[in-house]
């Protein structure tokens, strides 16, 4: 791995949490509808101005090409479209959804189907150090809904613990079935609620972004020349 400092940000719509990759220091903060990049910003450089790192990985909640956000977040403040995080940090920066960094930090080898659960549902595919962004939230499950209406914090509210668990078992296991993955693994807030498991499912670590932004900078050491090839590829 480069001997590089890398400072995570996992953007959420209720707190933002930052760490140094590989050491002790945290740090949390209220997020807020109000939130811009520009506030963001201002608010790492006041808190953690004693930190020091080398290069950034963000987890940005919303959908993400290689040049950045694409869309404006739903559950914060606007401008994260084309605002230059290289140059407000000074600093080279890694941007990706953050389900994607959540997986990242989860994966554990073979092919790994992961399932964000929060406000929303976050779906990635990570396998041979491809991962691979996906929208399975968007599917349609039952009479006028996706699967983020029925799996979402809201369906838990509204409709019980008992229909959402019940969704919960016949989902997961279709999902990993269609998509050949070899294990699920289910992060986000509402994660802790499901019990039991599905088949070939666990739950992700608290600190499965601040890995996942690590190995965003990771190269990949081949096995034939121990030459570093490449970096983890996100595929748009």
């Amino acid at each position: 791995m480069q001997s590089v400092q890398v400072l995570v940000i996992d953007i959420g719509g209720s707190h933002l949490k930052l760490a140094l990759a590989g050491r002790q220091e945290r740090a949390l903060f209220d997020s807020s509808p109000d939130l811009t990049p520009v506030e963001l910003i201002r608010r790492i450089r006041g808190e953690l101005e004693e930190w020091s790192y080398d290069v950034v990985s963000i987890g940005y909640p919303g959908r993400v090409d290689a040049g950045g956000p694409t869309h404006e977040p739903g559950n914060l403040g606007n401008g994260w479209v084309a605002f230059d995080f290289e140059g407000a940090f000074g600093k080279p920066v890694r941007i990706v959804n953050d389900a994607v960094m959540q997986a990242l930090g989860a994966f554990d080898g073979g092919r790994m189907l992961f399932l964000g659960l929060g406000t929303g549902v976050g779906s990635a595919l990570v396998t041979e150090h491809v991962i691979v962004p996906l929208e399975l939230g968007e599917l349609p499950y039952g009479p006028g809904e996706t699967l983020m209406q029925s799996l979402g914090r809201q369906a838990f509210e509204e409709r019980g613990e008992a229909r959402w668990q019940q969704v919960i078992a016949e989902v997961v296991p279709s999902l990993q079935r269609a998509l050949a993955a070899d294990y699920v693994v289910l992060g986000g807030g509402m994660a802790g609620q499901v019990e039991p498991l599905p088949s070939r499912t666990r739950r992700g670590g608290n600190e499965d972004a601040v890995i996942g932004g690590e190995r965003l900078w990771r190269e990949i050491i081949e096995p034939d020349d121990r030459k570093p090839s490449s970096f983890w590829r996100v595929v748009p």
